[in-house]
């Protein structure tokens, strides 16, 4: 973009006296520069993650920083200055990543403001509520320096959710708070297992047909900085998670009592609390977080289907499993010092013996309907402390698709036809839980947090 090669950091983008210090360059030229000693910070790499939630920037660099930001207005901006880096070509693919699509970042631009520090100016399109904090190394990555842009208008996921069924095609279904369409449609089938006997005939049987809309919440794992488990082959879990979560949400739009809400539709990262808030937000029915395991050996597979337990895991598989999927919070990274402990401390004490019961029975439900496609890694639903199906007044399971790790598995878990496959099945089996465990009439909850924000 010719004109933010041109741009002083601290100037409007029409600023006279800026161009006249600045020449026209394809990035932004240093202003002073001044070489860096041989303790200066390098960045090894850097990456943005837009997303309609808020935008991430990470810059991951080889030593400690540090840092201080603020805002300037009219036009809106975000002015980083970090101490003890030394502007490298690294840093300055930073002005290249910002895409026109990003919601909140127009442009970036970079500059050595003094001597031992650079300045980052970040071009706004709204008012922010910024995040700018460190993250120690982990994992694969180095120490990484964050800046999370949220819009200072909070994004509401149960006002997005509204104004997403409403754009939909007329299929039949009720709007919140009207049943008139829903009872006259409302007849939950499934299709025909491997014996041929009709498993709706059961849900009529019962005569509870659904008298309300349900909704779902649809949580694909990992995201952003946090790819989840890598395949032989290259395949990120929260690249195919996402891929089935979408499959789903399609065809969960076309049930006439269902509608559904994605804890993340793009790839970024969301914090593993924010994915309890935003399924309690929108008072959802039930919430089904979407993986893809893996395992040191290649010759582990099979899906398998997990609840939260209060007494300790089922299994010592379970366990392991549980702390790898609870540390996704280092690996994405999140401001400890904004985390609401308070928080995930009463949902860890409210989580019941009800909402486990009925974890426990919508997950033998998908189970029967994975073992139609897939062989079983367990032929039971285990239980183990996952942090993500710990909302207390919501049935929570957890999916593990396919062994990412297994080469066989890996090339299934990327192929369309395997997809719907998952997607129908895991359909197939929450539509059985509901015909015999119709939801009850809707109430106030007395939610945490669940005024203003989904978010920390």
């Amino acid at each position: 973009m010719p004109g933010a090669a041109r741009k002083h950091p601290l100037r409007s983008p029409s600023s006279p006296s800026r161009r006249r210090v600045l020449g026209g360059s394809a990035a932004l030229l240093l202003s002073v520069f001044v070489p860096g000693t041989a303790q200066a910070g390098q960045v090894l790499a850097v990456r943005v993650w837009p997303a309609q939630d808020y935008t991430r920037v990470t810059l991951e660099h080889d030593n400690q920083l540090k840092f201080a930001h603020f805002l300037l207005p009219n036009p809106p901006r975000m002015v980083v200055d970090v101490e003890g880096l030394q502007l490298n070509d690294t840093l300055r693919e930073l002005v290249s990543k910002i895409t026109p699509n990003d919601p909140y970042i127009q442009q970036v631009r970079v500059g050595q403001n003094r001597p031992g520090v650079v300045r980052l100016v970040l071009d706004l399109k709204e008012d922010i509520n910024p995040q700018v904090f460190s993250l120690e190394p982990v994992g694969e990555y180095k120490h990484r320096l964050v800046l999370d842009l949220y819009p200072a208008r909070p994004f509401d996921p149960l006002l997005a959710l509204l104004e997403e069924k409403k754009q939909l095609p007329d299929n039949g279904a009720a709007p919140p708070g009207d049943n008139t369409k829903a009872d006259k449609t409302e007849t939950v089938t499934a299709r025909n297992d491997k014996s041929g006997d009709k498993t709706n005939e059961t849900a009529e049987n019962n005569s509870k047909n659904v008298k309300r809309l349900i909704t779902i919440a649809l949580d694909p794992g990992h995201g952003g900085e946090d790819p989840g488990a890598v395949g032989r082959r290259g395949s990120h879990e929260k690249n195919v998670v996402l891929e089935i979560a979408q499959r789903l949400r399609r065809k969960f739009e076309q049930e006439p009592n269902m509608r559904v809400m994605l804890t993340r539709d793009g790839d970024y990262f969301v914090p593993l609390h924010v994915r309890v808030q935003k399924a309690r937000r929108v008072q959802a029915d039930l919430f089904v977080s979407i993986h893809a395991d893996a395992f040191v050996r290649p010759d582990a597979r099979g899906s398998s289907v997990f609840a939260l337990s209060e007494r300790g895991a089922s299994s010592t598989a379970a366990r392991w499993l549980a702390d790898k999927e609870n540390a996704a919070d280092l690996i994405g990274g999140i401001n400890i010092k904004t985390q609401n402990k308070q928080l995930a401390s009463v949902l860890l004490d409210l989580s019941t013996t009800a909402q486990i019961n009925d974890s426990l029975k919508v997950g033998k439900a998908v189970l029967g309907e994975l073992a139609q496609i897939n062989d079983l890694h367990k032929a039971q639903v285990e239980q183990a402390g996952f942090a993500v199906l710990k909302a207390p007044d919501i049935p929570s399971i957890l999916i593990e698709t396919a062994f990412i790790s297994n080469p066989q598995e890996e090339a299934r878990l990327n192929d369309d036809a395997y997809q719907e496959q998952m997607a129908d099945a895991i359909l197939n089996g929450i539509k059985r839980y509901f015909a015999k465990n119709p939801p009850l009439a809707k109430a106030r909850l007395a939610r945490v947090g669940s005024r203003g924000s989904a978010r920390s």
